[in-house]
């Protein structure tokens, strides 16, 4: 297990855990998100195989439209 900080709260993840992975389990697969660890945008592309490591800080943020 590591432990990461998502959003401000700490939360432990299996070590196989990837962004998409992250992403289905909050529930925002299919919004329009962006999301950065440790203060770098992590392009989409690689978000299938990106490793978090212990103590990162994730970011998870979604679009919002309106006007």
């Amino acid at each position: 297990m590591i432990t990461i900080t998502l959003n401000g709260e700490i939360k432990e993840l299996s070590e196989t855990t990837n962004i998409v992975d992250l992403v289905t389990e909050a529930g925002l697969l299919d919004m329009r998100y962006a999301v950065e660890v440790n203060e770098e945008i992590v392009a989409r592309n690689k978000h299938k195989t990106y490793n978090f490591k212990n103590n990162d800080i994730v970011e998870i943020v979604t679009a919002v439209g309106g006007g």
